[in-house]
């Protein structure tokens, strides 16, 4: 990476870019988190899903696979009928848990004054 791509965002090649591409759903911080409060420990499927309410069976699975692949997230399988599948975070995974939790921070912080300038605008548009 040469170094005008670096802090780039609007570079493909930005390496905050690519990470807000991989990671930038509601559904991947949601998963991190739960088995962020789940560390070391693994969750299984099942249980990921109950805690992640409104989640189909189809994006949790495209999610756990491309954190899996991205090295985040370890996936082992216990080969019994049906086949039981537990998911912990790996070193890296945890190592975002951090940074999510400053978003998620900054979010209860902030969303409420951003709603409010929601609304305003809405008015605003609404009486013009």
């Amino acid at each position: 990476m040469t170094k005008a791509n670096r802090g780039d965002l609007f570079d493909p090649q930005c390496p905050t870019r690519r990470l807000l591409d991989r990671i930038g759903t509601k559904w991947t911080s949601m998963a991190v988190k739960v088995l962020a409060e789940a560390a070391p420990d693994e969750v299984r499927f099942a249980e990921l899903r109950r805690r992640m309410p409104g989640i189909s069976q189809k994006m949790l699975s495209v999610t756990l696979q491309s954190l899996a692949r991205d090295g985040l997230v370890a996936r082992r399988v216990e080969p019994t009928v049906p086949p039981r599948v537990y998911y912990r975070l790996t070193e890296l995974g945890l190592s975002l848990e951090g940074p999510l939790a400053a978003l998620r921070h900054w979010a209860e912080r902030y969303m409420s004054e951003i709603d409010r300038n929601n609304r305003l605008e809405d008015a605003r548009s609404s009486a013009d």
